[in-house]
């Protein structure tokens, strides 16, 4: 398939994302009219023909995450009636799925409830990275590409130029470990974990160091998003008492709400990664925080799927 024969929209959530993903697939980004009516419901009119074309709809479900969620259903809704011949949906952020489990009574598991929608809207096929729960991957009667952010944050270290025997990559709580390992192997360096522990949906305390020493080292820690920042500035502390020499947070989604910002801030982190699968707003600008592109991974991946090409081979 031509890569001209796929077609590209974006919702309102991350258009720099989107657009940046086209330029690196060297295709036009497809036209659509989105606004709102005054009573706040979602207007959507795909402005060009999409009859039986391969179609990508980029929409990360952030802040409002309501108002994006809605969105994606909308314009999925809209290409289908209009004879798509597949849609996939890109959620470069898959929002609402801390949910994954019913860990009491009488709570909602609000990732597979979305993960219904989305397959009910008639959407072919989803895209996504990094989910906060792998198996929610399985909540989907439809096929879903899971992509990682790892190799783009691994390389940013690595072009860091870092003596690996200087490097202890630190996971900031045993849930995390899996991951945590994954980078270390392929930086190779040590691992450290940080034995947290959960007072409630809001309140952690770290209680102790486990693993390789972290005294005078180089200390990065790896998550999948930061939220209010709570406990990644929480296990932060206990590795600089713990004597690291510097500190590095690296995550793929900068959700950053609540008092994230302010706790970053006064953390004792040298510096924050995390990518563009949330869009950063200036007010949320911090020196030191760095946002990298996953453009090229995503649009890797896009056209992959285009093409019916494994997009595995992409992490082997």
């Amino acid at each position: 398939m031509s890569i001209n024969d796929l077609k590209i929209f974006c919702g309102r959530s991350n258009p720099h994302l989107a657009q940046r993903i086209c330029d690196y697939l060297g295709v036009p980004q497809g036209q659509i009219a989105l606004s709102n009516f005054p009573d706040s419901e979602i207007s959507c009119k795909i402005e060009e023909n999409v009859r039986g074309r391969d179609v990508f709809l980029i929409q990360s479900t952030c802040m409002p995450v309501n108002e994006s969620l809605m969105e994606l259903m909308v314009m999925i809704d809209s290409c289908r009636r209009a004879s798509a011949e597949r849609i996939t949906a890109v959620i470069p952020y898959f929002g609402y799925a801390r949910q994954d489990r019913k860990d009491e009574g009488r709570v909602p598991i609000t990732a597979k409830l979305v993960a219904n929608m989305i397959t009910m809207a008639g959407a072919h096929r989803v895209l996504t990275m990094d989910l906060h729960a792998a198996q929610i991957q399985g909540f989907f009667d439809l096929p879903v590409d899971h992509l990682y952010a790892a190799p783009v944050l691994n390389d940013h270290f690595k072009s860091m130029d870092m003596d690996p025997d200087d490097i202890v990559v630190v996971s900031p709580d045993e849930g995390s470990i899996k991951r945590a390992l994954g980078h270390a192997k392929r930086l190779g360096a040590r691992l450290s974990i940080v034995d947290k522990r959960r007072s409630n949906a809001e309140t952690t305390r770290q209680e102790n160091m486990i693993g390789a020493s972290v005294s005078g080292k180089i200390c990065l820690m790896f998550d999948d998003m930061i939220s209010t920042a709570g406990s990644i500035c929480g296990a932060a502390m206990k590795v600089a008492e713990s004597g690291a020499k510097e500190i590095y947070v690296a995550a793929t989604h900068g959700v950053l709400c609540g008092k994230a910002i302010e706790n970053l801030e006064k953390a004792p982190i040298k510096k924050v990664v995390i990518t563009d699968t949330i869009p950063l707003p200036p007010e949320r600008k911090l020196p030191k925080i760095a946002v990298l592109s996953v453009a090229p991974l995503l649009g890797e991946a896009i056209k992959r799927i285009h093409r019916n090409e494994s997009v595995s081979r992409l992490f082997t």
